[in-house]
């Protein structure tokens, strides 16, 4: 198989060593990232025609990236801190049946989205993630230990923001916790933040957490893992092409888990079946 594995040295967990020992003793090819911007660059310009994204969420979007517009085909090995997009297309962190799935599965055709025409995979939003994306960042430390530590010190003090909503031409205002807008079901390691989002029905999921008091925490995290956060009082879940989302002010926004500093208006829209994707044969996309 024409295959090239573009591998990201520092993302996520410290699996590359092992990766690249797999990937040589299958006589693979691959290629290493030194700085940001340069996945989407050796992907745009390789002759290979599957080119495969090894790490995380960050990874796999400038990979993609650098392969929309062409007729090229995307393979991921998750090895980072959440592994949304494959996480939902059921592409196993493990690194040899990951491989498999590369080498031996079915390409199948993605949706993807654009926030201010930046593009996303799996999802995007603002509000407290996208704040606990910049305090992730700006900590200098990966791993899901750190970020659950960003995020109850943050927590602490938090206070929600009031939002003006259009949604396919309909608006709405709501004060709320977080905004997702997600291509995908989760943000990572199964954490389920729109259940029923599907990666290939041309329509993106909106979810809004309003407000909670910590007591209610426990309950909220585990429907959120176990794929029921829309039973919850607290979550309003929407599907549309188009969304606004306007703001009082400029904050961070998130998008397939690094941050950005965005303006008070988000545009976010669905493009429908732009990325080509190797899956297993046997997964249904859900």
């Amino acid at each position: 198989m024409d295959t090239l594995f573009i591998i990201n040295p520092i993302s996520g967990n410290g699996r590359k060593k092992d990766i690249i020992s797999l990937l040589e003793s299958k006589g693979l090819k691959y290629a290493l990232t030194a700085s940001s911007g340069d996945a989407e660059k050796i992907a745009r310009d390789c002759d290979e025609s599957t080119v495969v994204a090894v790490g995380g969420d960050g990874t796999v979007n400038e990979v993609a990236r650098g392969l929309l517009g062409s007729d090229k085909t995307l393979g991921i090995i998750p090895c980072g801190s959440g592994d949304g997009l494959a996480l939902c297309l059921g592409i196993s962190r493990n690194i040899h049946k990951a491989l498999d799935t590369v080498l031996n599965g079915q390409t199948v055709l993605i949706d993807r989205g654009s926030i201010n025409s930046r593009p996303f995979f799996s999802v995007c939003g603002t509000g407290f993630d996208a704040d606990v994306s910049k305090l992730f960042a700006q900590s200098g430390k990966r791993g899901l230990e750190n970020y659950i530590l960003q995020a109850l010190h943050l927590w602490k003090d938090f206070s929600p923001l009031d939002y003006e909503i259009t949604l396919d031409g309909k608006q709405f205002s709501t004060k709320a916790v977080l905004l997702t807008v997600a291509n995908s079901n989760q943000w990572g390691n199964q954490a389920k933040v729109a259940p029923h989002a599907d990666c290939s029905d041309g329509l993106l999921d909106l979810t809004v957490l309003d407000m909670f008091s910590s007591i209610e925490l426990p309950a909220l995290a585990t429907l959120l893992m176990t794929g029921h956060c829309d039973s919850s009082r607290r979550v309003h879940c929407y599907k549309g092409q188009e969304i606004v989302i306007r703001r009082p002010f400029a904050a961070p926004a998130h998008c397939d888990g690094d941050w950005f500093d965005a303006p008070e208006e988000l545009r976010i829209k669905i493009h429908p079946h732009e990325l080509r994707i190797r899956v297993n044969r046997v997964e249904k996309i859900d």
